[in-house]
């Protein structure tokens, strides 16, 4: 009867464990997906402004041709992103055509002092430093839930339940890395 005791009380125990492990997982799957969903919510309204910022800038620069059918073509990507993956790389491409574009704009005195083009600066500032804090929360919530999917006793049975692999990180790609770690630009007066 002892015998019988112990043995129903052990697997209570495993049941325990095994249910915490489950609903953890599911937590923390769910807490990436949202925080996913939010950095899609920013590119989204970044990817909505691009057509009234390039629309701004061709009136002032438009021999920019090439500047800006890069942004354009970056935008038509991003709109196209669905996994993880595809985001960071068309997210990266929007950074450096968006980068091009103001580099185009200090060319152009008129279009700096431009009230609707520094407003769209300000929004897209703004949009910027949402998408940071986004990306931020994001891979909190990856590093969180690939942290719990690989200790002890979770790692026996995220496979079984559908968790058998890392969820990847929103990171910064290597050719922007190498960029980032160059001699900084030297401004001079």
């Amino acid at each position: 009867m002892i015998a019988l005791i112990v043995v129903v009380v052990i697997i209570a125990i495993i049941a325990f464990v095994v249910i915490g492990a489950y609903n953890r997982l599911v937590a923390l799957d769910q807490s990436a997906d949202q925080a996913f969903a939010d950095i899609d919510v920013q590119l989204k309204q970044r990817n909505d402004l691009i057509p009234n910022l390039v629309e701004t800038v061709k009136g002032y620069a438009s021999h920019e041709a090439g500047t800006l059918a890069a942004v354009t073509q970056a935008r038509a990507a991003a709109a196209g992103a669905t996994s993880v993956n595809d985001k960071v790389a068309t997210d990266n491409m929007m950074t450096a055509a968006l980068g091009k574009l103001f580099a185009v704009a200090e060319a152009y005195p008129d279009l700096k002092a431009n009230t609707n083009f520094l407003e769209l600066q300000r929004e897209l500032s703004d949009i910027e430093n949402k998408l940071a804090a986004a990306r931020r929360f994001f891979n909190n919530a990856v590093s969180e839930f690939n942290a719990v999917r690989a200790q002890f006793p979770t790692v026996l049975f995220a496979g079984m339940f559908g968790f058998g692999s890392e969820k990847p990180f929103f990171e910064v790609d290597a050719a922007d890395r190498a960029a980032m770690t160059a001699a900084p630009p030297s401004v001079k007066f």
